[in-house]
């Protein structure tokens, strides 16, 4: 009986957690669609990129196309992705850019209803229904067959999932056998052979920081050994911090801007301005200590 409490708990505590990030999403990405577009995650800069004033949009597709370069995925029409699913989908940017790309079936899943919608007409407006569909659903306990999907993509949702270990065993599950996972994702500090945990100040940190915008976070050591434990091969990683710190800086001026502004005001209101609009973009400074960083996780299912 203890047991059935604790796991009713449980769903329960889900369930409102995931209510809670829908809402929030509901009135994110209006603001974000109006100041960055129809893509909703973070921007690539390199040595080649123009920083100052750049386009913002075209950084969020330089970090799709790096990604892609980074996992090896192919580009030979006989080897290149045939069904896509991208797990916390926003509005779909990713998902149609995707499946656009390679000419390929893609699914885009969310918890915002109001995401989902916006995502279908954006995707019926570029005449991609008969490629692209969404539907609301949560990362772990995906509405799909086991073995569907042979390109995997997950950019900035995992963070908001607290069970990880079932997250990447759900992604087994619905991955065909050969298909390649990309996870890009901002993780804790790896831990040194002689710590067993992180110091109290840094949990304090991210304690504070993940409360205000309903994220948990575990290092790349972390998500190595679920990605082993699934038996993935191929695992590779890399720390981007670097190549996202221009995104923030120019994010930051546009969210201040009179633009970003009246964006906040028209969906969310003067209220919460002050604290949650003018707070967001100082969440993502955390890695300059070295605490948070950027990395992408690349790799393949076992044929």
């Amino acid at each position: 009986m203890e047991g059935e409490k604790m796991d009713t708990e449980g769903k329960v505590e889900t369930e409102k957690m995931n209510k809670a990030i829908a809402m929030a999403y509901d009135v994110q990405s209006k603001i974000l669609e109006d100041i960055t577009g129809d893509h909703l995650h973070t921007g690539f800069y390199d040595s080649s990129s123009v920083i100052p004033g750049s386009d913002v949009n075209s950084a969020q597709t330089r970090m799709i196309e790096a990604a892609l370069r980074f996992a090896s995925v192919s580009e030979d029409p006989s080897k290149k992705p045939r069904n896509i699913l991208d797990v916390g989908c926003g509005i779909g940017g990713s998902t149609r850019y995707l499946a656009s790309k390679y000419g390929a079936q893609a699914k885009g899943i969310t918890l915002s209803p109001v995401e989902a919608e916006r995502a279908r007409v954006l995707t019926a407006a570029q005449g991609l229904e008969s490629q692209v569909s969404f539907e609301v659903a949560d990362a772990l306990n995906q509405p799909f067959a086991d073995g569907s999907f042979d390109l995997i993509w997950c950019i900035e949702c995992e963070n908001h999932i607290s069970d990880k270990t079932k997250f990447v065993h759900e992604l087994n599950r619905v991955a065909a056998p050969g298909a390649t996972i990309i996870l890009l994702t901002w993780c804790h500090r790896d831990l040194s052979p002689l710590e067993n945990d992180l110091h109290p100040d840094e949990k304090k940190l991210l304690t504070q920081t993940g409360s205000r915008s309903r994220v948990k976070w575990i290092s790349t050591a972390d998500y190595i050994n679920l990605f082993q434990s699934c038996s993935f091969q191929e695992i590779k990683y890399a720390d981007w911090s670097p190549h996202v710190a221009p995104y923030y800086a120019e994010l930051r001026k546009i969210t201040l801007s009179w633009k970003g502004i009246m964006s906040y005001v028209r969906h969310a209101g003067w209220r919460q301005m002050s604290i949650k609009f003018l707070m967001m973009p100082s969440v993502f400074d955390t890695f300059k200590n070295g605490l948070l960083k950027y990395c992408i996780l690349t790799c393949q299912k076992p044929q």
